[in-house]
């Protein structure tokens, strides 16, 4: 089937549940804002109760798998509170698609779009069925021992015994998957807008080669390039609102990845001092796959970025690499504006303080392992 849109089907449909899509229901938005409320009381009443020096890495474990979810809340009210910007966005893309003359571009881009998401999705829900996996205990418990829920909460009835304690994990569960479809359904979508982005940037290029035609060239570069100004000023546009529609989430997405990284590292460079020897493959496997998820949802972000800043520096060469000498004086001007203009990269900001990019991922990598190392030495 021919895509008629950059957004998956899929995509839609999150963005449906989750109150974000134009002319959704509130009852969504409510009915996120009551299950993220509760569950991030019971989270964050857990850290009090294990605000201890002894209890350092029940403490650590509970604040990983607790930002996550805070960070994800904030992001859903970001982008409720500024639905004008994302119908801005909508609207632009579906314009996008009808004033389309190449629509091969389009169709390729909407493709691999498709697939991204699909594979975002999906790599994120396989992580956390087998963090699940690995972390709920299903055997009975001995000395009366309590077991381990699938998300660290305290609660204020006791959930030990069967079937409660079955009953407790089934809605973690639940919980815990509908918050990773959520957390995977945004990164897929910063994914989408920037090939989309990306398709808009080829066929300019694509406009730009036209003007090296020795074939009614006057008449011909006077249509090119107003058609070619217009669509780099929509690209500018396209991408101020993705700026400020993602600049604050990205600040959040930076610092609380940076400290779950940290968290994580921690936990699994202790597990042979915290657990038995039968404990500490289970443990190390459990929080593996979550690190794996949490780097991965920091490297989309900032890969974006650079893609965004790789696509933009593109559109200044492309100009300057066409037969602008062959061209009259006044109109090499006004090309000279676009190359102009072009040498000012588009990208996508951490609250105005970094650009997102792959350095800035490394960067992050390596303030986390910093951080591990004074954690240890504490612990």
């Amino acid at each position: 089937m021919i895509p008629t849109s950059t957004i998956s089907r899929l995509v839609e449909i999150c963005l449906r549940l989750t109150g974000i899509w134009p002319n959704s229901s509130i009852f969504f938005r409510l009915l996120w804002s009551i299950v993220m409320g509760t569950g991030l009381i019971f989270q964050y009443r857990y850290l009090l109760t294990h605000f201890s020096v002894e209890e350092l890495p029940n403490f650590i474990d509970g604040l990983s798998t607790t930002l996550p979810y805070s960070l994800l809340f904030f992001k859903l009210i970001i982008l409720w509170v500024n639905n004008r910007i994302f119908n801005t966005l909508l609207k632009t893309m579906s314009n996008d698609w009808y004033e389309c003359s190449n629509k091969y571009t389009m169709i390729e881009k909407a493709i691999l779009a498709y697939r991204c998401s699909k594979l975002v999705i999906g790599l994120y829900s396989i992580a956390s069925l087998l963090y699940s996996i690995a972390t709920i205990d299903f055997h009975k418990p001995i000395n009366d021992d309590c077991r381990q829920l699938l998300i660290k909460m305290e609660f204020p009835f006791v959930f030990c015994d069967s079937p409660i304690y079955e009953i407790v994990v089934c809605v973690q569960f639940i919980h815990l998957m509908a918050v990773v479809i959520a957390i995977s359904m945004l990164d897929a979508l910063i994914v989408t807008l920037m090939l989309h982005i990306g398709g808009q940037i080829d066929i300019m290029q694509q406009q730009m080669e036209e003007i090296c035609s020795k074939d009614d060239k006057r008449d011909l570069f006077t249509v090119i390039i107003r058609s070619l100004i217009n669509k780099h000023h929509k690209i500018i546009a396209f991408s101020d609102n993705i700026e400020s529609l993602f600049s604050l989430i990205a600040l959040m997405q930076f610092v609380s990845n940076t400290i779950i990284i940290c968290c994580i590292g921690f936990l699994i460079a202790t597990v042979s001092i915290r657990q038995t020897y039968s404990r500490r493959y289970h443990d190390v496997g459990k929080d593996c796959f979550f690190y794996i998820a949490i780097t991965m949802e920091a490297f989309i972000f900032c890969f974006a970025g650079e893609y965004l800043s790789n696509k933009s520096r593109t559109i200044g060469d492309t100009a300057y690499e066409s037969i602008w000498y062959d061209l009259e004086p006044r109109d090499c001007r006004i090309l000279l504006f676009v190359i102009m203009r072009s040498q000012k990269r588009l990208t996508i900001t951490a609250g105005k303080f970094m650009d997102l990019s792959l350095e800035g991922f490394t960067t992050s990598l390596k303030a986390s392992a910093s951080y591990i190392s004074v954690l240890y030495a504490m612990y």
